[in-house]
C-alpha cells in the first residue's frame, strides 16, 4: 500500500523468478527477483537464461546478494519506485497501473525481463494462486 506497487506483482515476480524460493539465487543468496548487480555491492556470478535474438541462451549473470529476503523485497520495491541509474522513471507505468494485468504488461514493457512472455507468466501466476486478493485495500 505504501509503495504503490501491487502486492500481486511483487509476490508473482518473487515466485516466478525464484522458482518459489528454490533457486540457488534465492535459497543461497536471498535474491528473490533475479536482480542484477553493478557497482560495489555484494554479488555472485551464476548461469542464467536470457532471451536474445529470438532464442533462449545461457549466459553468466552477475546478481545482487542480499543478507535476507526482506532486503530483497525492499530493493525490488525501491527499483520500481526510483528506477535505474540510467532511467529514474523506468517503472513509472508499473506504479500507475491500477490492476495486475496492466501492471504485469508494464513490468514487461519497462524491460524488467528479456522473456517475451513475461507478462503472461505473471498474470497466470496471479490468477492461478489468486494473488490479486492482496491488492485490495483494507479500508472500507
Amino acid at each position: 500500500k505504501e509503495s504503490q506497487v501491487l502486492a500481486s506483482i511483487t509476490i508473482a515476480q518473487a515466485c516466478l523468478e525464484s522458482n518459489f524460493g528454490k533457486s540457488e539465487l534465492a535459497s543461497k543468496y536471498h535474491n528473490l527477483f533475479g536482480v542484477k548487480a553493478s557497482g560495489d555491492v555484494p554479488k555472485v556470478s551464476l548461469a542464467t537464461q536470457e532471451y536474445e535474438n529470438g532464442q533462449w541462451v545461457t549466459v553468466q549473470g552477475v546478481f545482487r546478494v542480499y543478507p535476507n529476503f526482506a532486503d530483497s523485497v525492499s530493493a525490488h520495491t525501491q527499483l520500481f519506485l526510483y528506477g535505474t541509474t540510467w532511467n529514474s522513471k523506468q517503472y513509472a507505468s508499473v506504479l500507475s497501473a491500477t490492476d495486475y494485468k496492466t501492471a504485469a504488461k508494464a513490468v514487461q514493457n519497462s524491460g524488467y525481463a528479456t522473456d517475451p512472455t513475461y507478462a503472461d507468466k505473471l498474470i497466470n501466476m496471479i490468477e492461478t494462486y489468486h494473488l490479486n486478493q492482496y491488492d485490495k485495500s483494507s479500508s472500507i
